[in-house]
C-alpha cells in the first residue's frame, strides 16, 4: 500500500510539474484499463489504443473551464499519459505520452 501511496504522489507532481494550461490535477483514481482504453489516430491515419485491458492504472479525468472537453491523466511506474477528449470519450487526442 506504501508503494501505491508513494506512485501516486509522485505521479500527481511529477503531471502538475507538466504546466499544461487547466490541468490541475489533485487525485488519481486506480481504475482498469478496460475503462479508460481510449482510441487515438496517429499522424499516420492508424488507430491506436495505448493501455492494456487488463491492468489497472492510476488516472483521474479533469473538466476543463468553459469547454465541453475533458483532459484524461494516466500514470504508472511505466509512463505518463495526458490526452484531451470530448463527452464519452470521443475524438481522443494524445496531449503527452512520455516515458518514466
Amino acid at each position: 500500500m506504501e508503494k501505491l501511496i508513494s506512485l501516486k504522489t509522485e505521479l500527481i507532481k511529477e503531471i502538475n510539474n507538466l504546466s499544461i494550461k487547466g490541468l490541475v490535477l489533485t487525485d488519481l483514481n486506480v481504475l482498469p484499463g478496460s475503462y479508460i482504453n481510449l482510441e487515438y489516430q496517429l499522424p499516420n491515419g492508424q488507430i491506436v489504443k495505448l493501455l492494456n485491458d487488463d491492468e489497472m492504472y492510476l488516472a483521474n479525468q479533469i473538466e476543463l473551464e468553459g469547454n465541453e472537453r475533458c483532459y484524461g491523466v494516466v500514470g504508472s511506474e511505466k509512463f505518463l499519459l495526458v490526452c484531451e477528449y470530448g463527452c464519452n470519450g470521443q475524438d481522443a487526442e494524445i496531449v503527452l505520452y512520455k516515458r518514466r
